[in-house]
């Protein structure tokens, strides 16, 4: 399904500065029609956690099939009085010619992988730059945080409640997108089940309790309104003395098909344990207990290590926000240049040892194991190697050549789809259900080590040999110089 929730604004100037005044630079120097190739990576999993995961291409295919530049953003430019003349003319005629490849959302992927790849001239393959990052970084991070609480939860139903919280419209909406890549069940948000397909959940808040006489006739109206969702928020007084004996009593008048309750404040442990204890006293075992109010993946955890009785969850601020750790860091870097029909490969190198690039015009693979199905390892290669096909493969930690596996009776997947193809958009994105299912289904691909939330197996990523060689090459050239 296509992603109708859009800003009223034309988005192409969503960009830093930069980009236009590198491209304009670009062609005042003769080098309009150079090719160039750049990789998106990141190089730290959020939280400490052992994978991140895909998410955010729909929306950036959007909107680079939209990508124009208006009469009103060539007047801006312009204005700027910086620009020249013949950019400004190429700004107005600008049609996409880049080849583009990009793991597919719901995808585990691990730090240094180039996750999309983008080749074509480089005017326009650095101005696409923002715009990448922007989209992926965002919904990249919503969906990590988002698996780390799903998975907490144990099988109990997450839903996301944070779009009062985010940090404005759209961040509510592809956050909430992203949580449902995830694992989470839907989204407080409406406007995400009508233009995302994402179902949206709720019943009541306090106020509705508090428009009422008492707490009993507020929950005997919503229940007749309401019937096959009466989920009754018991916290507006008190818990046990009033809240769940009255929502006991309404069960049991109305004796509603569905019926759970809400706590969304005060000790989870020993309220919930108390309310399932007089709801089954009551013979309503089959009543559900939701609770809401702050949480995340650790405070879940650890709720239910203490035997607290939940059957979901109401997940905001901390989920929609990642307050943890609220930056993915994606980055966005070039690694090739066209010369003479061949892709010269092109480095960064820094004295911090992590913000050196991995060179080349690269593809990447990721190896598993025919007997478990389990992901062994990831391969980045140079993009003219042969995939690795024969059995017997050897993998390598990159910053310790010597440490050597080999890998036997696997097969190899390519995880880069082809988006663009000379600007023309080749992919179709899969509906955010199927991206759902999918994701489940490659989590459940990793081994339980990596799943961890503390010192999670470090999962291998590696440089075929041949692009560790090219690399361990250009470093010494540049150290020489």
């Amino acid at each position: 399904m296509s992603d109708k929730f859009k800003d009223e604004i034309n988005m192409t100037l969503m960009t830093d500065f930069y980009e236009l005044t590198m491209a304009n630079g670009y062609l005042e120097s003769g080098m309009k029609d150079d090719i160039a190739c750049f990789d998106m990576f990141f190089r730290n999993i959020p939280d400490g956690g052992g994978f991140a995961i895909m998410a955010g291409l729909e929306q950036m295919i959007e909107y680079l099939k939209e990508l124009r530049f208006t009469d009103k953003d060539i007047a801006f430019l312009r204005g700027k009085g910086i620009f020249s003349e013949k950019f400004l003319e190429y700004l107005k005629e600008f049609k996409l010619e880049c080849d583009i490849y990009a793991v597919p959302e719901g995808t585990p992927i691990f730090p240094y992988e180039p996750i999309v790849t983008v080749k074509g001239p480089v005017m326009q393959a650095q101005f696409l730059e923002t715009l990448i990052l922007l989209m992926i970084n965002h919904q990249s991070l919503i969906a990590t945080k988002a698996s780390r609480i799903v998975r907490a939860a144990d099988g109990r139903a997450v839903m996301e409640f944070g779009t009062r919280r985010a940090h404005g419209t759209s961040a509510a909406a592809y956050g909430a997108r992203a949580a449902y890549i995830a694992g989470c069940v839907g989204t407080a948000c409406a406007v995400v089940d009508r233009d995302m397909g994402v179902p949206a959940l709720g019943t009541m808040a306090h106020s509705w309790i508090q428009m009422f006489d008492n707490e009993y006739e507020a929950f005997k109206r919503y229940g007749e309104i309401y019937p096959s969702n009466c989920v009754l928020l018991v916290d507006t007084y008190n818990v046990l003395k009033s809240g769940i004996p009255n929502a006991i009593k309404v069960f049991k008048e109305l004796n509603p098909p569905k019926k759970g309750i809400r706590i969304d404040s005060g000790d989870i442990t020993y309220l919930t344990k108390q309310a399932r204890k007089m709801l089954d006293d009551a013979g309503l075992t089959d009543c559900q207990i939701c609770i809401s109010n702050s949480l995340d993946e650790y405070l879940i955890r650890e709720v239910l290590r203490e035997g607290a009785c939940i059957d979901s969850f109401g997940v905001g601020e901390r989920l929609i926000t990642a307050k943890s750790e609220p930056v993915f860091g994606g980055v966005y870097k070039l690694s090739a240049l066209k010369k003479d029909g061949k892709m010269i490969p092109k480095i960064k190198i820094s004295e911090n040892v992590a913000k050196i690039t991995n060179p080349g015009y690269k593809k990447l693979y990721r190896f598993y194991d025919n007997e478990t199905g389990k992901a062994l390892a990831d391969v980045i290669a140079l993009a003219d190697e042969p995939m690795p096909k024969a059995d017997g493969y050897e993998i390598f930690d990159p910053n310790a050549v010597w440490k050597r596996k080999k890998l036997t009776n696997y097969r190899v997947e390519e995880l880069q789809k082809q988006i663009f193809e000379h600007g023309k958009c080749v992919y179709e994105s899969p509906s955010v259900n199927e991206i759902r299912e999918y994701c489940a289904q490659q989590i459940d691909n990793l081994w339980p080590e990596i799943l961890r939330f503390e010192n999670p197996q470090e999962y291998y990523v590696d440089l075929s040999e041949e692009l560790w060689n090219v690399k361990n090459n250009l470093l010494r050239e540049h150290s020489a110089e």
